[in-house]
């Protein structure tokens, strides 16, 4: 069984920055190298929705048109973390973080997001 544990999470004005980090862990001698990464949100009253992915090979990264260009995945095998580099932060990024794990999982233009381990969230406040 593999942990997921989000963190990074805060209030920020709009405009500004935050690097929320996914750390990974399993039995003795998990490594991160063969595990795909999503991130979906959840804002107030809203679905949950993909903000994007990356592929086990870390080959493939997609994002969602209403972060292109503002987000960035990216995922540290060695340290067992994926993260999520936001910046221009707008209001409509409030919410709910997550970051979700598949073995070998994929990540393709507008395939769902099928992921088998789930972190608890973090949260996103953008607010002036």
């Amino acid at each position: 069984q593999l942990q997921v544990v989000e963190s990074g999470g805060g209030l920020v004005e709009p405009g500004g920055s935050l690097r929320l980090s996914c750390s990974v862990s399993g039995d003795s001698g998990f490594t991160l190298d063969d595990y795909g990464i999503g991130w979906l949100r959840q804002g107030p009253g809203k679905e949950r929705e993909g903000v994007g992915c990356i592929s086990w090979s870390g080959v493939n990264i997609i994002y969602e048109d209403s972060v292109m260009g503002r987000f960035t995945i990216s995922k540290d095998n060695a340290n067992n973390t994926a993260y999520l580099q936001m910046s221009s932060l707008k209001f409509d990024d409030t919410g709910v973080y997550f970051c979700a794990v598949r073995h070998f999982g994929r990540c393709l233009h507008g395939a769902p997001y099928e992921y088998d381990h789930w972190g608890q969230g973090t949260q996103v406040t953008v607010s002036s």
